[in-house]
């Protein structure tokens, strides 16, 4: 009986067939020349520790290829078609070798025959390597396996995985354009799923992306890698820690230093990002970044300025680099970036004017002398400053202020303690809090207390507040400072919920809050003298409070209760003269 004939292949099975027959034949010849030359490697008779070297990188050949050729996709991967053809001429090339030295008599150039073996053992090398990346990804196992659909913000951690296994084959395997697509595939990604940043840095070859930076690369290439590296390295720490680890700050500064245009605004934002982590802030110094950054600065894009200035902001906090930072004429700069067109650049240099001024008195006076002082003053008065901007300011002008110098030049300027007052009625509670201190701490004139006085009820509302700490002692001194002038006195004791809230903070009920503040301001009030004022707060109440507050021994009560009690006795007696 004859068998019945095999049923004809499905159309799938077809398709299959029709994509491997273009390699396949390739593959046979590849794998029919390695068996030879295993066979050659030993029997030859010349160079034989060399031919031992190469046998066990053609063992390891045969096993990639028959891995290769399990993998159910194998025949679908476009860079085999790249691969395979260059491993066969290398093969070919060796065949030849070996042919030479399996002779009984080697008569040729022995210095060439080495050189040739050194060729062809690094190529077989370089094969070896991108088989084994390729069978590593897992690709090969993927229908259509290069050609990915990139997975969606929902899909499967896997699915992106392995895409992003997928992508950097194609990059480190390719050629130019394989690594310009490959490029293009991660960027669209990269853009498209914010968390894909951190899988990215996780699960990609961020060494080898680095590596893209060198400048025998295409200028096109360096572009897409520092790109997809900005971004990386501003998606997480762990992300930065990764490429600080790979090596990537170095390269980052390379490009910023001598690269084009483009390149430079973005290697700015990703050595921005890399210093965000102190950890890795030290490191400008060993790549002599410092002047790196600064030259950004001054020659670069509105852009690279910004980002610029924002990593030198994220160094100012390193102890070590501070000095590196006043020698390469980093004071100049921070303040020229004050002026800035760029938001971003000005908010990032007032935080850094901050940061240093706050680090001593050396610092202050090349600021001030630089007259940062006055470009600060100008942009929390100015409109179009961000809030971010007048908080750095405002914080930098504080710390200056400890300068005698400074302080003198705030204290004098009318227009910088309106500022101040205006702050403290609209601004936030940072603004609150670094304006009450000023108040507080700044010799002012009689009339610029006089100019803020309507701020005064503000003030003792913060008062009331527990959080920021040290709100309500900034407030509180603040408050003291005002009420030196009579004038403000009697408008703060007309004010009847300053008044009142006055009262609430001293009934010894409320016991939320620390009573020697109000206290204090009850003092300032009654210390000039004035009947009105007293008068107003007797009947607010003030006399009950301060008795108990007195028997409680809270500081300064008993005091103000004796001044209290004494001005009425003083006002019995004067009624009973006229009597």
């Amino acid at each position: 009986m004859h068998s019945p004939p095999p049923p004809p292949p499905s159309p799938t099975q077809a398709a299959e067939n029709d994509a491997v027959a273009p390699l396949q034949p390739l593959l046979d010849l590849i794998t029919n020349i390695l068996s030879l030359l295993l066979l050659s490697s030993l029997t030859v008779r010349s160079f034989v520790g060399r031919w031992q070297i190469l046998r066990t990188k053609l063992v390891s050949l045969q096993s990639s290829l028959s891995s290769i050729s399990d993998s159910p996709h194998w025949s679908e991967n476009p860079l085999l078609h790249t691969l395979l053809p260059s491993l066969l001429s290398t093969l070919q090339r060796l065949k030849a070798l070996s042919d030479q030295c399996t002779l009984s008599s080697f008569t040729g150039g022995k210095l060439l025959m080495q050189s040739d073996l050194d060729i062809a053992n690094t190529s077989l090398s370089n094969h070896l390597h991108d088989l084994d990346l390729l069978l590593r990804s897992g690709v090969l196992h993927q229908s259509n396996a290069i050609v990915l659909s990139q997975p969606g913000p929902g899909s499967h951690k896997q699915d992106l995985v392995l895409f992003i296994r997928d992508i950097f084959t194609r990059l480190q395997i390719g050629g130019v354009e394989f690594k310009k697509k490959a490029l293009e595939s991660l960027l669209q990604l990269l853009k498209d799923d914010d968390k894909s940043a951190a899988v990215v840095a996780k699960e990609g070859n961020v060494g080898y992306l680095i590596s893209l930076l060198d400048f025998h690369h295409q200028s096109s290439i360096r572009e897409q890698a520092v790109l997809a590296l900005s971004i990386i390295v501003s998606a997480n720490d762990e992300s930065r820690k990764i490429v600080f680890e790979e090596g990537g700050l170095g390269p980052l500064l390379r490009i910023l230093e001598t690269g084009s245009m483009p390149l430079k605004e973005k290697a700015a934002i990703a050595v921005e990002a890399i210093t965000t982590d102190p950890e890795n802030a030290w490191a400008i110094s060993a790549y002599g970044g410092v002047s790196v950054l600064i030259e950004a600065f001054r020659s670069g894009t509105a852009l690279t300025q910004s980002h610029a200035v924002g990593a030198i902001r994220n160094i100012a906090a390193v102890e070590d680099i501070k000095a590196a930072l006043a020698e390469e004429g980093a004071v100049p700069v921070l303040v020229q970036s004050l002026t800035s067109s760029s938001n971003l650049a000005q908010e990032n240099a007032a935080d850094c004017i901050a940061t240093l001024a706050a680090s001593g008195e050396y610092f202050r006076l090349l600021i001030i002398q630089e007259r940062g002082l006055q470009r600060l003053m100008h942009l929390i008065q100015d409109s179009t400053s961000s809030i971010v901007t007048v908080e750095n300011a405002l914080l930098a002008i504080s710390s200056l202020s400890l300068s005698d110098s400074a302080a003198r030049i705030l204290s004098s300027t009318t227009s910088f303690i309106i500022q101040l007052g205006e702050f403290i009625k609209r601004g936030n509670v940072l603004l609150q809090q670094v304006s009450s201190s000023l108040l507080g701490n700044l010799s002012i004139s009689d009339g610029n207390k006089r100019a803020v006085a309507s701020c005064m009820g503000s003030l003792i509302k913060l008062m009331e507040c527990p959080k920021p700490v040290g709100l309500q002692e900034a407030a509180t001194d603040a408050v003291l400072s005002l009420l030196t002038v009579r004038s403000n006195r009697k408008e703060l004791v007309r004010d009847e919920k300053s008044v009142m809230r006055l009262m609430q903070m001293l009934d010894p009920k409320n016991e939320a809050l620390n009573k020697k503040f109000p206290v204090m301001v009850t003092a300032a009030v009654l210390g000039g003298g004035s009947n009105g004022c007293r008068k107003r707060l007797v009947a607010a109440g003030v006399y009950q409070h301060l008795q108990k507050l007195a028997e409680t021994e809270v500081p300064g009560a008993k005091k103000v209760l004796q001044r209290l009690a004494g001005n009425r006795l003083k006002n019995i007696f004067s009624r009973t003269w006229r009597e």
